[in-house]
């Protein structure tokens, strides 16, 4: 099984997309989740780091300029998806990624605070 490591650059990308009001609260991840073509367009006119800054999770021993060193992406490389740090936090949950699990499950609370969807 893969190990990650928290990707801090995307933890303060998502930070500021937030504070920017770039989320969306509501949305079917499973239907608007980048699929390789649109990470293909994107990596076409940005660069590396951009791309990076938008996974939770950096893959343990893949090399830095590959799809692969990347997981747990947070948005559609517009804005975040609230259920984008959902799916982290129960995809590293299930699999005991504690580290990434923590910080998809902060920047949740995080939004939530933000937008007032706190009980």
């Amino acid at each position: 099984m893969a190990k990650y490591a928290v990707n801090p650059d995307a933890v303060d990308n998502a930070r500021k997309l937030i504070d920017a009001r770039q989320y969306v609260l509501d949305s079917d991840w499973g239907e608007v989740q980048p699929r390789a073509d649109d990470q293909n367009a994107y990596l076409d006119k940005h660069s590396w780091q951009e791309y990076g800054a938008w996974h939770l999770g950096l893959t343990d021993g893949a090399g830095e300029e590959t799809k692969a060193r990347y997981a747990f992406v947070l948005g559609d490389f517009r804005r975040i998806h609230r259920t984008a740090l959902i799916a982290s936090v129960y995809r590293a949950s299930e699999w005991r990624h504690k580290e990434v699990e923590l910080a998809a499950h902060d920047l949740l609370q995080y939004l939530d605070a933000k937008t007032g969807l706190t009980g």
